[in-house]
């Protein structure tokens, strides 16, 4: 047998399929055949790639250029330290081999859940399978199917490959979680359909993974493994691994200052050289002997390099970015949002579309009876989902159900001529069987109709729903009770089905008084209310009886539905969720634009869209088949006209969110089924639902939704954007700080001075000094109005042109304050070297501190967002502070830091620069307030 890997098997006739695989669909496969497809072509199983050892995971945290910074650093010091050892100058390399194993170790704890999601989707497939096997029906495991089996089908079974189906008997399959299609999926083994079909529309065929809810068929295997539907899925799921825009901004960022450390080093190590004597011997008496006379001075050189390099390197950025973003993900979490990976959370709130799934999203997921025409007369029903708690509304006004026999008899019918089951459990209630049927359970339930109303009129017959027929009948015995009093009739037919079909079997209709003569006119009113609620998005079905005298002795149709009493439509839908439209008009407010993708039909999301305002004036909607039609980048040019996408598979899903990254969007994509694993992969960041979702969607998404509410999207949006601006502000204090920092110490060289401060207290200053107080930037609340500004380009560098003329105007200030402190104590006062090191340290520590509280944010002044109001910020003083003055006051600190202690008169010259370059920055802040406020 020769067999190729045909997508196309929807496209061949059931008895093509069986010959091309060469199987006899009534024996099937020989145990032999089995044995020798199965060595062929391996399990029905998803590959098992290895887990990564979490050694390697370490490792590739360690590629980023700020990385690369510190651990060069971290040698630099060692060798250094091998050279000229001092006390404690080892202590440099492993405070900052320390950091780089943290912030590797948190990075790595967090990417370990990723692997979860190939064996989440593996997981779905069924254990066992019913096959026919050498003539016989028999249990296999299911990765044991090969091509060719044939496999057996019914009510609750799992399909477990993909199929071409041979039988189908009233059979329909729960696609939601391959397709989004919201509604089981009639099934037929007898259409050949085109090869283009859309996986949605290939009713002959049955997809691993997928659940058969009604019914019984039969199928042939003709894609197993990695060759399935599923299959497909989990290799678009490994192909798509891309950075967040903030982890590409701090690549970026790490480069930028990498280059420019390495380049002021240099300059500062070269510029030493030159301006030593001792260069005069290099052309005089050449670079041999001038190298014996300037040895011990090039060591200094090079460690006035190494302090700058300690300096100008924010060593605490990586992990305290890290922090900020971990502090963060509490809140989120507070909000209904877990975050799976630490940079989505910045990217959340930078994005500016959100794409999402209709079925469990925007809708409930649970399909439920919203409109009812009985009787001439349009009810409105109540309430939502499953839960049988709502009433009917008719002209505006609760009414009671007693009082309108048409409708009451239309919701016995729907009830009675019903297969599915409504079921009360510990987490609510539930349907047993088909949605459709069990919207029309509940709607019954409503009216107070429940298990002992079925209980009291048996079925004793019935016609089964039928694809040809579109419709199904069952027989009831009458008695008093009954809602329908039809004089002669002991027994009844209930039939419901597509209202076409329904009405022209149709010769009466229910009156309040009984069956009426069914006019033309009465006719064409019937069709054109099931128009009305159809173009609102609602599936439609009739419902009608016929009374009969005794039970007949064949149920056939022609016997059973024909001559019928037409009772009433009934309408239902998806419903939205409550809290939906609001959250997508604060979306809108806040710049995000959303699109709906579905995979349900155009009409039901072309009406759910518009319910709850998200197709807007202008717009319009696509469809799967447009995607088709469309050449290559054509999509990305007409995207920005459509708001809903409907009757699309996983990969127009990718596809969409491709084209709105190609016009440079930043991307959300919702889900909560298989079907959207790609595309969540592939999007900026991704948003599964943690109810209703699939532990595929939830294991290969970057955040989870705890609630499934829509709303809590949005509400994760802005605590994104707090979070990107207290990344931003922690940045900005940071760099403020340690630009400060190379100022002070090239200045000094330039000036022909000493270097003021030492390596080991650069490295005090950046990581524990400055490291509390970025901490405590991190989780500031946020500022008034951030959900009224649009979203900020994605294109635009965590440091703008704003934020760096801000640093370097801070860290002006700073170094005037030092150096300025540095000449008063050393110059002025003729005091030594190392008592002049302890003013400026102190002189700098103190002003950063007092600079973090003018970071809190870029443009409103201290005051108006209050001084205390950031407790963090206090205990982050208080902690810095204190640690200060033990490396100011304690003996063996001294010794390490190189510092004295300061007296009451050094005090004096201290604290009045310790506050100037922050009053320098309230005082710009002001100035550009008042000019935006006049302008």
């Amino acid at each position: 047998m020769t067999v190729e890997t045909k997508k196309t098997w929807h496209a061949l006739s059931a008895s093509d399929v069986a010959a091309a695989l060469e199987v006899n669909p009534g024996t099937g496969l020989t145990s032999a055949e089995a044995r020798e497809r199965l060595a062929r072509y391996g399990p029905n199983a998803l590959p098992e790639t290895p887990p990564t050892p979490f050694w390697k995971r370490l490792v590739a945290q360690l590629r980023g250029f700020v990385v690369w910074i510190l651990l060069a650093a971290a040698l630099i010091s060692l060798i250094v330290q091998v050279i000229e050892p001092e006390p404690l100058g080892w202590l440099d390399s492993v405070i900052i081999l320390a950091i780089v194993i943290l912030n590797a170790f948190v990075g790595a704890t967090q990417e370990s859940r990723a692997e979860q999601a190939l064996q989440s989707l593996k997981e779905m497939a069924a254990p066992e399978a019913q096959v026919v096997r050498d003539g016989e029906r028999t249990t296999v495991r299911a990765r044991d199917l090969v091509p060719g089996d044939v496999v057996l089908l019914e009510a609750g079974t799992i399909v477990p490959a993909d199929l071409r189906l041979i039988e189908a008997a009233q059979m329909r399959v729960d696609e939601s979680s391959l397709t989004g299609e919201s509604v089981p999926v009639e099934k037929k083994a007898e259409p050949v359909l085109a090869a283009e079909t859309p996986i949605a529309d290939r009713a002959n065929s049955a997809f691993m993974g997928t659940t058969v809810v009604y019914g019984r068929g039969r199928g042939i295997v003709v894609g197993t493994g990695t060759d399935t539907q599923l299959g497909a899925i989990a290799e678009m799921i490994e192909e798509t691994v891309e950075e967040t825009p903030l982890q590409k901004k701090l690549e970026v960022f790490g480069k930028v200052l990498g280059t420019a450390i390495l380049v002021v080093c240099v300059l500062v190590f070269v510029l030493s050289i030159l301006r030593q004597t001792e260069i005069n011997l290099l052309w005089t008496e050449g670079l041999r002997v001038y190298l014996d006379h300037a040895q011990h001075a090039l060591i200094g050189f090079f460690m006035v390099a190494v302090s700058l390099a300690v300096a100008a390197v924010p060593e605490g950025l990586p992990a305290i970015v890290t922090m900020c973003l971990a502090l963060g993900t509490r809140e989120m979490l507070r909000r209904h949002t877990l975050v799976r990976r630490l940079p989505s959370v910045e990217t959340l709130g930078s994005a500016t579309v959100i794409c999402t799934d209709k079925t469990g999203t925007l809708t409930q997921n649970q399909m439920t009876v919203t409109q009812i025409w009985a009787g001439g007369k349009t009810f409105a029903v109540s309430g939502q989902g499953f839960e049988p708690v709502g009433g009917f509304r008719c002209d505006g006004r609760e009414i009671r159900v007693e009082e309108e026999p048409v409708l009451l008899a239309t919701l016995w019918a729907g009830l009675l001529c019903n297969d599915a089951e409504l079921r009360q459990e510990a987490k609510g209630y539930r349907i047993i069987g088909d949605p459709t049927e069990g919207a029309l359970v509940v709607a019954a339930a409503k009216a107070g109709m429940d298990k002992a109303t079925v209980a009291a009129f048996p079925r004793v017959a019935e016609a089964p729903f039928d694809s040809e027929r579109k419709r199904m009948a069952t027989l009831h015995a009458l008695d008093s009770s009954a809602p329908l009093v039809v004089p002669g009739g002991r027994y009844v037919s209930l039939v419901k089905g597509a209202p076409d079909v329904v009405l022209s079997l149709c010769t009466r209709i229910q009156d309040a008084t009984g069956p009426a003569p069914l006019s033309d006119d009465r006719r064409a009113g019937i069709n054109r209310t099931n128009e009305g609620m159809a173009s609102q998005g609602l599936r439609v079905l009739a419902v009608a009886y016929k009374p009969l005298g005794e039970l007949p002795t064949e149920v056939a149709p022609e016997t059973v539905e024909t001559d019928l009493v037409f009772l009433g439509l009934v309408g239902m839908q998806d419903p939205p969720r409550p809290e939906v439209a609001e959250a997508i008009a604060r979306a809108r407010q806040a710049g995000l634009r959303t699109i709906m993708i579905t995979g349900d039909h155009v009409a039901t999301a072309e009406a759910i869209a518009r319910e709850i305002g998200l197709l807007q004036p202008g717009r319009r909607v696509a469809s799967g088949a447009d995607l088709d039609r469309m050449v290559e980048g054509e999509l990305a040019l007409q995207i920005e006209e459509i708001d809903v996408f409907a009757r699309v598979s996983p990969y127009h899903k990718v596809q969409i969110v491709d084209a709105l990254r190609a016009r440079g969007e930043i991307v959300a994509m919702t889900g909560d089924g298989v079907n959207d694993a790609p595309a969540l992969r592939r999007a900026d960041i991704g948003i599964a639902m943690g109810i209703a979702g699939t532990d595929v969607a939830k294991n290969t998404a970057d955040m989870v939704l705890t609630d499934d509410n829509y709303a809590s999207i949005v509400a994760a949006v802005e605590q994104g954007r707090i979070i990107y601006s207290n990344i931003r502000k922690t940045v900005n204090f940071l760099l403020s700080c340690n630009f400060a920092e190379i100022a002070v110490i090239f200045g000094a060289s330039l000036i022909g001075w000493p270097a003021p401060l030492t390596a080991i207290q650069l490295l005090w200053l950046n990581l524990l000094t400055d490291g509390a107080p970025a901490l405590a930037l991190g989780v500031e609340k946020g500022e008034p109005g951030i959900m009224n500004r649009p979203p900020r380009s994605p294109r635009e560098p965590i440091i703008n042109r704003e934020m760096a003329i801000g640093i370097l105007f801070q860290a002006g200030a700073l170094t005037a304050a030092v150096l300025g402190v540095y000449a008063l104590g050393h110059l002025g006062h003729g005091i030594l070297h190392e008592d002049a090191m302890t003013l400026a340290f102190t002189t700098l520590v103190l002003a950063e501190l007092a600079r973090a509280y003018t970071a809190r944010s870029e443009h409103v002044p201290l005051y108006q967002i209050g001084f205390l109001t950031n407790r963090w910020m206090q205990w982050a003083v208080v902690v810095s502070l204190a640690l200060t003055m033990l490396v100011l006051y304690v003996p063996g600190l001294q010794q390490a830091f190189d510092t004295r202690p300061l007296r009451a008169q050094e005090w004096l010259i201290v604290l009045p620069l310790v506050f100037l370059p922050a009053l320098l920055v309230e005082v710009r802040k002001l100035w550009f307030s008042w000019r935006a406020k006049r302008a």
